[in-house]
């Protein structure tokens, strides 16, 4: 005996009442999630999804959703569902044990990659490298440079090793090692960048709920959450060419104590740089 499909919905019927439970789960941007979600399950792009409204959805897609709601109403992150993400120029591959592109670390690698837009074969040291999402970019936006990238641990190792070859990004070297024990410092490096874990312990209650499923690893940092900085601009300053850059992705109010811990260490030009919503979100300083 066939069971009957029940009613059908369109296009335009399942994103509004993607965006309306989206909106129910508190989820602050639900318009652009509802947009991504009907992109990923249909494969159109926007300008088709405006072409196609009124076309049902197949059995299989209205599955694909159903089953795709049910994660994101626990707050599991949209990145890790879909798998891939848009980052600055290009795409990564996400999944659990990685940390999530953000749109803040962008300007991360605008400010490195202006700062190298002079500089011929310029070597990069990407630290804590995580998806490999900062120096893939920079592979790519320099393609005659040689990128190194340090990551310690395994779940992100094999997103940066999937990242390299969906990106083709062959002008990099991937180390497993740890930044604080100062792998990767043998050469001499133009540019230096790093979005180490900087949250302090304290404010692990404050995270939401997304990031509850992101590896802390990736996201913590003991005490007043500095360490890395502190290290990394002592460990690493006899790895920068002269007039070379070190480039720090910092954490909410963290710009001045960062900059004062560059000072310290006989940096020069020390400056923050704003992101998109006028947070000092980079820190960057020269040998």
């Amino acid at each position: 005996m066939l069971i009957e499909r029940g009613a059908v919905m369109t296009i335009f019927e399942a994103y509004n009442n993607t965006k309306k439970r989206l909106a129910a789960a508190g989820i602050e941007d639900s318009v652009f999630e509802a947009k991504a979600i009907i992109r990923h399950i249909t494969g159109l792009s926007n300008t088709e999804i405006l072409t196609s409204y009124m076309n049902e959805l197949t059995e299989f897609q209205e599955n694909n959703l159903t089953a795709i709601m049910r994660q994101r109403e626990i707050r599991y992150p949209l990145q890790y569902i879909i798998g891939t993400w848009g980052f600055y120029k290009y795409k990564f591959k996400v999944g659990v044990g990685v940390l999530i592109p953000r749109s803040d670390t962008e300007v991360l690698v605008e400010a490195a990659s202006e700062f190298l837009k002079d500089k011929e074969n310029p070597q990069i040291l990407d630290l804590c490298a995580g998806s490999g999402c900062i120096g893939i970019s920079l592979a790519k936006d320099y393609p005659d440079s040689a990128v190194v990238m340090v990551e310690k641990f395994d779940e992100a190792i094999r997103y940066i090793d999937q990242n390299v070859k969906l990106n083709e990004a062959y002008n990099t070297l991937l180390i497993k090692g740890d930044a604080l024990e100062g792998d990767g410092k043998e050469n001499k490096y133009d540019l230096i960048v790093s979005n180490p874990p900087y949250i302090p312990e304290s404010e692990i209650s404050l995270m939401n709920a997304e990031t509850k499923f992101e590896p802390e690893t990736a996201l913590l940092s003991e005490g007043d959450g500095l360490k890395f900085y502190r290290e990394i601009a002592h460990i690493y300053k006899a790895s920068l060419k002269d007039g070379g850059m070190l480039a720090f992705e910092v954490g909410y109010k963290q710009a001045d104590s960062v900059c004062e811990i560059l000072n310290q260490n006989g940096y020069k030009d020390v400056k923050a740089v704003k992101d998109y919503n006028g947070i000092n979100r980079v820190v960057c300083a020269i040998k």
